[in-house]
């Protein structure tokens, strides 16, 4: 099987989509077989304020499990990719609260963030998914 760009992008939703870190250990290794890195980042926050921690938690925990190295355009790829999954969902976000999962994969020049939020007040939520990708 050939890992493109859809690929990635269905390895970070599905990251994102876990409910436990066992799920998201066993996904892992999952995605590694096929050579795609990836890892998850438990997030929530109120949204007006979390946009530049949902940045730096992508960046950071990218760095942190080798989904990335540390060189500048692999980190604006992953802060980019992460910005563009925000706006996608920015309009049901402002104002309220948001919680759950941010994944991010990997495969070669391909890296894919998905933002998978419950987002509300209270147990009045919403469910929102955003997906960026980026080519380094």
């Amino acid at each position: 099987m050939e890992v493109g760009s859809r690929e990635v992008c269905k390895a970070a939703i599905e990251i994102a989509l876990t409910d436990t870190r066992d799920d998201e250990n066993v996904l892992k290794e999952k995605n590694s077989l096929k050579g795609i890195r990836s890892v998850a980042i438990d997030f929530g926050s109120e949204f007006n304020s979390a946009v530049p921690k949902i940045l730096e938690r992508a960046v950071v925990a990218a760095k942190r499990e080798n989904v990335i190295g540390a060189t500048h355009a692999e980190e604006g790829a992953v802060a980019g990719a992460a910005h563009e999954a925000l706006q996608q969902i920015i309009n049901k976000c402002v104002g309220l609260n948001l919680g759950g999962k941010i994944g991010i994969a990997r495969y070669g020049s391909h890296i894919s963030v998905c933002v998978f939020f419950a987002i509300g007040l209270l147990n009045l939520n919403d469910i929102a998914i955003g997906m960026g990708h980026r080519a380094v």
